[in-house]
């Protein structure tokens, strides 16, 4: 028997969005705040990625977890982020699946990338500012 979405599907993706875009800020002002963004360019050059890029990464976590809090272009902003923590989760695989393994296993960064894919794929929800139909799956069909 086919079903139909709920109701409250709407409200449960927002709830994602915004929980999802709580997470990428936070993200991103760890690199600010605690490491620093000139030690995480230290870091990124440790692990052989250009150390100038720890600073469009920190602007691209920080803008598009508020583009997601904020439903501005939010499944646009979900995809636009999973290469970085695509970056991040292969960084980080030699140390191991727990993020609270020694340097940071790579748990964490495959979860945000996965939460990201699915808000991409399930769209805006409720009480976006707005929405755009650019890559964004199945949209145009509507």
């Amino acid at each position: 028997m086919a079903s139909s979405p709920s109701s409250a599907t709407p409200y449960g993706v927002t709830l994602l969005r915004v929980s999802l875009g709580v997470m990428w800020v936070a993200h991103a002002l760890l690199k600010l705040l605690v490491f620093t963004l000139p030690g995480t360019a230290q870091f990124f050059d440790s692990q052989g990625i250009p150390g100038v890029l720890a600073y469009p990464v920190f602007a691209t976590e920080l803008l598009g977890g508020l583009a997601l809090v904020l439903g501005v272009y939010a499944r646009q902003a979900a995809l636009a982020l999973v290469p970085i923590m695509a970056v991040a989760a292969w960084v980080h695989v030699p140390n191991g699946w727990v993020h609270t393994s020694a340097g940071g296993g790579w748990e964490y960064p495959a979860f945000l990338n996965m939460a990201s894919l699915a808000q991409w794929l399930l769209g805006d929800g409720a009480f976006a500012i707005k929405r755009g139909t650019w890559l964004a799956p199945w949209e145009q069909a509507r």
